[in-house]
């Protein structure tokens, strides 16, 4: 069977990709459904873009590689076609935008795209053999119990990285760049919680509040979400991209509170009130338990000088944790690193030594931030792709 342009992986890249690429298109995943991600992705409402998405929400060996494709293809081209297609979509924090009613609309509009584009989608198939040819490669997939030999001029890799193994994720882009001695940069998880030893902080589990959490590279203005195994919420997701094994992390639990006039005023009427019960006022209760021996959190709030309260506050304002870990691949929502950049053309997302070879999506070193910045680059990067081979006829 020959195609113009075969794509592995029917995730949101490749859904693009296959609505773009023109005449003789085969999408190909070995899921039962497409689009996995996209309908489990925002509590089932799908976070499928964000208002701010711009190169500088975005981790890459080459932070200048995804300009050219997010500026071809932006946030207000998807919400045009998102609107085009009478999805009702509402913003939430931070230029965050969701569809008002289920993510597996932004499925069904992507599968009629492609379906208004000619492009057929095989599911249940798995790749069996792969190999160039001279005039573009030869594939060979198992399909309802028989094996299937396919052939095409363009080949497009979109079949995401490693995170969340349950949905079928496998390194699959990787073999297959390391197979056409395509570079690869280190992998590893990215947006996803922290963990901490013997359940250090498995007493707060439930507790959240807004925190600035930063190492090194990086600072987030979030909500932070203690867990029985450690930490989580979008504050920890946003900052575990720039964590690495054994780094410090530090915690401000009162980024825009002015907590010290606040209980220097409130140390007026204090009376013979605990400190521990002023400062419940102001942060969870459970917190400030946990936090107490630590702190010095004895006596009452009328018997401490300024002194006592700006160390008090300075404390809260930076307390240092080192993780033991993370939890993995398991539950991450990205992959970092993949296939290097400096493999890859910018504007069609075209491998520079093999013809015809294309890398798209998370399976590229290009990784977003949390809240719809890793769609968009899969919407731009497929978009890039896509329209380069259907300009090729």
């Amino acid at each position: 069977m020959e195609y113009n342009t075969v794509i592995l992986g029917a995730g949101a890249a490749g859904l693009m990709c296959a609505a773009q690429a023109g005449p003789r298109t085969l999408l190909i995943d070995h899921a039962p459904a497409p689009g996995e991600k996209i309908r489990i992705s925002g509590g089932g409402r799908c976070n499928f873009t964000n208002l701010h998405a711009g190169p500088e929400n975005y981790l890459s060996q080459n932070p200048h590689f995804c300009k050219s494709a997010l500026a071809r293809y932006t946030q207000w081209d998807f919400i045009a076609l998102v609107e085009r297609h009478g999805i009702a979509w509402h913003e939430k924090t931070l230029g965050q935008l969701f569809c008002d009613g289920k993510a597996t609309q932004i499925v069904a509009m992507l599968r009629a795209e492609m379906e208004q584009a000619g492009a057929e989608l095989w599911l249940s198939t798995a790749l069996v053999d792969l190999s160039k040819t001279d005039s573009g490669f030869s594939l060979t997939f198992e399909r309802d119990g028989r094996r299937v030999p396919v052939s095409c001029r363009n080949l497009v890799l979109a079949t995401g990285g490693k995170s969340i193994p349950k949905m079928g994720a496998t390194g699959l882009a990787y073999d297959i760049a390391r197979q056409f001695d395509l570079a690869l940069c280190e992998t590893r998880p990215g947006l996803v919680p922290f963990t901490f030893a013997e359940g250090r902080f498995a007493p707060l589990a439930g507790v959240a509040l807004p925190v600035r959490l930063s190492n090194a590279r990086a600072s987030f203005d979030e909500a932070l979400l203690f867990t029985h195994r450690g930490l989580s919420g979008p504050a920890v997701l946003q900052l575990s991209s720039y964590w690495r094994e054994g780094e410090e992390i530090a915690v401000n639990l009162i980024p825009d509170m002015a907590l010290f006039e606040t209980l220097r005023a409130q140390r007026q009427e204090a009376g013979r009130r605990a400190l521990s019960t002023d400062l419940a006022r102001h942060l969870p209760a459970r917190l400030v338990e946990h936090l107490a021996p630590d702190l010095g959190l004895s006596g009452n709030l009328a018997d401490q000088s300024d002194t006592a309260l700006k160390a008090l506050c300075a404390r809260l304002s930076d307390w240092r944790l080192t993780p033991s870990g993370s939890e993995g691949y398991r539950t991450a929502e990205v992959t970092l690193g993949g296939i290097d950049t400096d493999a890859l053309s910018s504007k069609t997302m075209e491998a520079k030594t093999v013809p015809g070879l294309f890398a798209i999506g998370e399976a590229v070193d290009v990784t977003g931030w949390l809240g719809g910045y890793n769609f968009q680059w899969a919407w731009a990067s497929g978009h890039a792709a896509g329209t380069a081979i259907a300009a090729r006829g």
